[in-house]
């Protein structure tokens, strides 16, 4: 048996993306994290990353190694790490405020900061509190000032 895991981190992007890296980054990690068993749900709001990774333990350890050596994100905090039970993302999703129509349409694209979004569909947990809390601006600007949420 698998034990799944996931991590939580948060990282400020060292350019602003437009709608076509973003899309391009989406489209390249949705191939390479199903080879490698990963879901998640990745978040992008005013220059900044939020995302949840689950996954084989290992596997997760590795892509987060490979997120903090991406010279895309600068100020690369991780959050939280730990075992979970399950998976809470079963397919990539992506939630970002946008009026851009080609964004909407991406496969997987969730309007995460909408009413129905994603958010509103999670279990109660630590995730959803850090999402909710990231929606709500947290993690935006200076992550290195960052201090962990309350469970």
């Amino acid at each position: 048996m698998t034990h799944l895991t996931h991590c939580i981190y948060a990282s400020a992007a060292c350019e602003p993306f437009d709608a076509a890296t973003l899309r391009d980054m989406l489209a390249d990690s949705r191939l390479r994290n199903e080879r490698n068993g990963i879901t998640g749900m990745l978040l992008y709001a005013d220059g900044s990353f939020f995302q949840v990774i689950e996954g084989p333990a290992q596997a997760v350890s590795e892509l987060f190694a490979r997120i903090a050596a991406d010279p895309r994100h600068e100020q690369v905090t991780r959050i939280i790490e730990e075992p979970i039970p399950r998976r809470s993302f079963g397919n990539w999703s992506m939630g970002f405020p946008t009026d851009s129509e080609d964004l909407s349409q991406l496969p997987g694209f969730n309007d995460f900061f909408g009413s129905a979004g994603c958010l509103a569909q999670l279990d109660v947990g630590r995730a959803r509190k850090l999402l909710a809390a990231f929606g709500a601006g947290r993690w935006r600007q200076r992550l290195s000032d960052f201090a962990p949420l309350a469970a």
